[in-house]
């Protein structure tokens, strides 16, 4: 068993008015956070600075990430959903310190317009993580991720499936 601690992290599931969910394509793997062939997609996350409000950091990962700042929180999940990396055999990398992720997720509506969202582009000093983005049924999400976030992904979909409703095929 490992002693290393979970890394303090956010999900983010962005619901559009049709009840959809926006996921993006990774452009590759960071360190030990691999993506695998076909499962490219996932939602927005990203690492909670020390002392940072939870839903602060889930804002501002959107922000980053996505560049969505019209939302409306209508979610949050009670318990953080733990992940452990697969195994890692690359060079040193500033995930490695951690297992895996502790994740906390927020639910937001997006109430802005589609042209609001803009996954590839540059911060200054980060590369972008993801070339593309669509909205997606929930349900869905579990079968388009990474194997070791697909359980994360099952809960999510499970927990906030209230907010999809009418967002069938």
């Amino acid at each position: 068993m490992s002693e290393r601690p979970y890394r303090p992290n956010v999900g983010i599931a962005l619901f559009s008015r049709q009840g959809r969910v926006l996921i993006a394509r990774r452009i590759g793997d960071d360190g030990p956070e691999m993506i695998e062939p076909g499962f490219e997609w996932q939602m927005p996350q990203g690492g909670v600075d020390p002392g940072e409000d939870l839903e602060r950091a889930a804002r501002r990962e959107l922000e980053e990430e996505t560049g969505v700042t019209s939302v409306s929180l209508i979610g949050r999940m009670g318990e953080p959903l733990l992940y452990d990396w697969p195994p890692y055999d690359g060079p040193p990398h500033r995930l490695t310190r951690w297992q895996g992720q502790s994740q906390t997720w927020f639910a937001y509506r997006f109430d802005g317009e589609d042209t609001e969202i803009d996954v590839a582009r540059f911060l200054p000093g980060e590369p972008p993580e993801f070339d593309a983005w669509r909205w997606e049924r929930l349900d869905r999400l579990p079968g388009l991720v990474v194997s070791f976030k697909r359980p994360v992904y099952l809960r999510v979909a499970e927990e906030f499936a209230v907010h999809a409703k009418g967002a069938g095929s």
